[in-house]
């Protein structure tokens, strides 16, 4: 007979350590309320520094816009233009862009930027500018290089304002038979925002006495524009163009009242808010 067996046990498992007594549900409570209230007070940090930020970047905004709106009314001075015509054309734009389907916020930077179209204007010799008769084969290839000249001017900005108003100093003199300059763009390769300031700055252009003629009839310069559409002018911003005709020549009028008796105008940038 076999002896007998035994089995041995494990020890016993030891007694679990003391702890501390878990914390209450008010503890709890107030620890999260302190949470929170660290939490809401680094929010408000952040968007206090956002608000600067925000408001550095605006502020250089402005001071660029000023700038660059001396520099382009240096430019149309030498042209023999008061500014007015800076003033009008952005405003113009902004009317027949919006009737173009450009929304409000596009319409608003066109005002700002269209005015900026003629700043390489201020890289042409005035001799050339002011030249009362036509411009020879040699002279014309330096007229053309003011839309370069310009775009280099306002530069490669991330801002908005600025990229707008570069490529329409750049592309304004673009046809859309592809017959322009500088890069003999044609049709919807040319930006739509420089397709309108091209047709409201001949508009404008042509309605103003300058020192080689008298001004256009407004008769004249509808059928000069219907003429050209699908040459030099866009067929659908022609359009919207003739659709906002009474409108244009109002704001022209309401223009040339505000600044009447200004030998020489001082620009804002005020002057291309919305009215």
């Amino acid at each position: 007979m076999n002896a007998e067996q035994t089995i041995t046990l494990p020890d016993a498992a030891p007694a679990p350590p003391e702890t501390a007594h878990p914390p209450s549900v008010a503890e709890l409570r107030r620890e999260n309320h302190a949470a929170y209230q660290q939490m809401y007070r680094t929010m408000e940090d952040l968007q206090s520094l956002v608000g600067h930020y925000r408001t550095a970047v605006a502020d250089l905004t402005r001071s660029q816009h000023e700038s660059l709106v001396r520099l382009a009314h240096a430019a149309e001075f030498k042209d023999g233009d008061t500014g007015a015509h800076m003033i009008r054309i952005g405003h113009l734009a902004a009317i027949v862009g919006a009737r173009a389907g450009l929304d409000k916020a596009t319409c608003d930077l066109l005002r700002r930027a269209a005015p900026m179209h003629d700043l390489g204007k201020i890289g042409i010799p005035d001799a050339i500018l002011n030249k009362a008769g036509p411009l020879t084969p040699e002279e014309w290839v330096e007229m053309r290089r003011h839309p370069e000249i310009g775009a280099r001017l306002i530069g490669d900005s991330k801002a908005l304002l600025f990229r707008m108003a570069a490529e329409i100093a750049l592309c304004h003199h673009e046809r859309w038979d592809g017959a322009g300059y500088p890069r003999g763009l044609a049709g919807t390769q040319i930006p739509k925002v420089a397709r309108i300031v091209a047709a409201v700055d001949a508009i404008d252009a042509m309605c103003m006495d300058r020192r080689y003629r008298r001004a256009m009839s407004a008769d004249v310069v509808r059928d000069y524009l219907v003429d050209n559409a699908g040459n030099r002018f866009d067929p659908a911003v022609v359009i919207a163009c003739l659709e906002t005709w009474d409108e244009l020549m109002a704001e022209r009028d309401r223009i040339d009242r505000q600044h009447a008796g200004s030998p020489q105008l001082y620009l804002r940038v005020e002057d291309f808010d919305p009215r």
